[in-house]
């Protein structure tokens, strides 16, 4: 009977220990209103409720409540506390014409290629829909909650859209070459003041932007393709190369459900069902029919304009990792779209096709300057040709160096006869260089310009010049072959007479020719430091319409699932 008595008393306990731990887990100030009746007191309402946020989320990793973070906190915090915890954003129960302007933004922050979901779109957009409609003499007008949490969201997206549009989202690396890798609370504080100044967003926004043509002729063209841009069907993405097999098999299935080639009620796909939709997919597009799946058709079909626009956000990023302001004169090779270009004040000189490293032997990014050029080089084989061709070859035949047209060499240029060397012992590296002489046959051509980086590339021309007639040209082995090498070399010759027509070292144009003409090694100093830059640029502008570059070493890929993956 005792039991049964304080049965009642256990179960509302059990309830009211239920009910405290949600409450505790949840934000009060999502869950509770704030109405202020007189006006005269909101600001101090609205103070109150910003610093009470500002502790909660500092307790709750950022989280104002369950379904917003603050993302920037720390810098929010040190704002408003220098503030008094005021607010900023809004006066008189009305947002102010500035954040009018920064919801609008925000709503059109594709057009820089931004994500509005990163900066509160929804939740901003909802709370202005509320406020707007509502007449009453109490309601969501008079919640000094929602007026703190709309100016906190509204100054974090300020000081996020900041970061990203001035440093970019792809994290530093060593090609980061923006003074501003790191910013400082200074850096936000100053922006925001900025714009109360100015009394405009846009202004104090585009400030924060690349200069580089490139960059500007990408955003310009951005607008037109979002114009046109289906951004309503989502379609699954395939990430490819992969590491899980049953992944990958499970999303490519979906997406050919999606492409309608496979039924969505199909629970089980057999090998033959799946090689009958990839050849239908493959017919539909125009592919390589073989019912096969690869980079061709995975390529296809995340070709949609979601992940297109992914790309245009990547490579805008892309350029806010550059200097802010370019040299006068530089050498741009960019590897997706196989093109040398040398740009001088702002315009281009000179255009070259290229080759560029395969996938498996890739051309690294780097920046340096052109230190010399050298009339029929020698080509010194490196080690990791070496180790995946020579010695292998060397072992099934020492006559494989006299084929190719190879010297076998000690360091000090001591020539050695292959078929007295036991290749079977080496098996990471020989003792020995592997040289090809100079002539036309040389895999250099008869130029190469050298410049200082710990990958040991370089520019220079080729004995194959027919490569540059195919549209995919990444097939050398890490070094750029150059078409207009030609160009290229006296256009730096012409620089360095101008520019030291004094100096008695530096070498003309004629003598170049002569040297070329006679077949003779020469290296020519190179006086005028040229820049030279290595980069990787997916998307250029033609006609003002956006272009899109083979992603031959996957770097969008890696960009996409690392930053943007879930992006919409």
């Amino acid at each position: 009977m005792k039991y049964r008595q304080l049965f009642p008393f256990l179960v509302l306990s059990f309830f009211s220990v239920l009910l405290f731990a949600f409450s505790c887990g949840s934000n009060r100030a999502e869950t509770k209103k704030d109405i202020v009746i007189e006006p005269e007191k909101m600001n101090e309402r609205v103070g109150d409720n910003i610093q009470e946020i500002l502790d909660y989320a500092e307790s709750n990793e950022g989280k104002t409540d369950d379904s917003t973070r603050l993302n920037l906190l720390q810098v929010i915090k040190d704002y408003y506390a220098g503030n008094n915890y005021q607010r900023i954003w809004s006066a008189n129960e009305n947002f102010l014409p500035l954040a009018d302007s920064m919801i609008m933004f925000i709503e059109h922050a594709k057009e820089y290629g931004l994500f509005p979901e990163d900066y509160h779109n929804h939740t901003l957009q909802t709370f202005r829909k509320r406020i707007a409609a509502d007449s009453a003499s109490v309601g969501d007008r008079r919640d000094a909650t929602i007026w703190s949490k709309a100016d906190l969201m509204l100054t974090d997206a300020f000081f996020l859209i900041s970061a990203h549009l001035h440093k970019g989202r792809l994290g530093v690396d060593s090609m980061y070459m923006n003074p501003d890798s790191t910013l400082t609370d200074s850096f936000y504080h100053k922006n925001l003041e900025s714009v109360f100044k100015a009394q405009s967003i846009t202004e104090i926004f585009h400030s924060l932007e690349p200069k580089h043509h490139g960059y500007v002729e990408l955003k310009n063209a951005l607008k037109q393709f979002l114009d046109s841009a289906n951004f309503k069907s989502q379609f699954t993405y395939v990430s490819y190369p992969y590491k899980d097999s049953v992944k990958f098999v499970q999303s490519l299935v979906k997406r050919l459900k999606e492409e309608g080639v496979i039924l969505w009620q199909t629970n089980e796909v057999d090998t033959a069902m799946l090689k009958s939709a990839i050849i239908k997919v493959q017919k539909k597009r125009n592919l390589t029919v073989d019912g096969k799946f690869g980079a061709q058709l995975i390529r296809s079909l995340n070709n949609s304009d979601a992940e297109k626009f992914k790309r245009i956000a990547i490579n805008l990023d892309r350029y806010k990792v550059l200097p802010p302001v370019m040299p006068q004169r530089y050498i741009w090779v960019n590897l997706p779209s196989y093109t040398l270009q040398l740009w001088e004040n702002d315009s281009v000189k000179i255009e070259s096709k290229v080759v560029v490293g395969n996938p498996k032997t890739r051309t690294p990014l780097l920046s340096s300057q052109i230190s010399n050029m050298v009339t029929y080089p020698q080509w010194t084989i490196p080690n990791s040709i070496i180790l995946k061709e020579v010695l292998p070859a060397l072992k099934k035949n020492p006559g494989y160096l006299a084929k190719k047209g190879y010297m076998l060499m000690k360091g000090d240029g001591e020539l050695v006869d292959p078929y007295t060397v036991d290749w079977s012992k080496y098996k990471k590296g020989i003792p020995y260089n592997v040289v090809q002489g100079s002539g036309d046959d040389n895999a250099l051509g008869i130029l190469k310009f050298n410049f200082p980086n710990k990958y040991a590339v370089y520019l220079h021309d080729t004995n194959q010049r027919y490569l540059f007639k195919r549209d995919s040209r990444a097939l050398s082995h890490g070094c750029v072959r150059v078409e207009q090498w030609a160009k290229l070399t006296y256009y730096i010759s012409a620089l360095d007479s101008a520019n030291y027509a004094a100096d008695a070292d530096r070498v003309p144009s004629d003598s170049i020719k002569t040297w070329l003409q006679r077949k003779e090694k020469h290296v020519v100093r190179v006086k005028s430091k040229l820049p030279v830059y290595f980069r990787y640029f997916t998307n250029s502008v033609k006609n003002g319409k956006i272009v899109f570059f083979e992603d031959i070493y996957n770097e969008d890929k890696v960009a996409r699932e690392n930053y943007f993956g879930n992006k919409q």
